[in-house]
């Protein structure tokens, strides 16, 4: 049987856990210290004038997924290009992950692994992609 002489004052109490703090010592709650939660962004744009709001998530460091299956390929074209001169600034990458659909990360976000291309040459000839 253990008995406490309160000789050793050094020592934080077990029922306090972490609470208690030894002199000259800082004690840090962790839930403090969370980060910040990633966001992944989702759009499905229906003409160009929506590439700025897209670009705009980009900017502010999170990820997107478009699907360009809504607008015509000559506009979703150029909402590519807008999109890759945006994640170029940020020092970010642009991927394609299927037919008419694309990821935009920021410098921030790291993507592993790789989506193997399957599409037909039909598709890739009418797409230009």
């Amino acid at each position: 049987m253990y008995v406490d002489q309160g000789a050793d004052n050094d020592m934080p109490d077990a029922r306090s856990g972490f609470e208690q703090k030894r002199s000259g010592e800082n004690v840090v709650n962790l839930t403090s210290i969370q980060q910040q939660s990633s966001k992944v962004v989702l759009y499905e744009p229906r003409n160009y004038n929506e590439a700025q709001e897209i670009a705009d998530n980009v900017v502010n460091r999170r990820a997107v997924v478009i699907n360009l299956h809504r607008v015509d390929h000559q506009q979703a074209k150029r909402i590519v290009d807008f999109l890759s001169g945006t994640v170029y600034a940020v020092n970010g990458d642009i991927q394609k992950l299927g037919s008419g659909t694309f990821l935009c990360t920021p410098e921030n976000v790291d993507v592993s692994g790789s989506i193997t291309n399957t599409l037909t040459e039909e598709d890739e000839s009418y797409k230009g992609w």
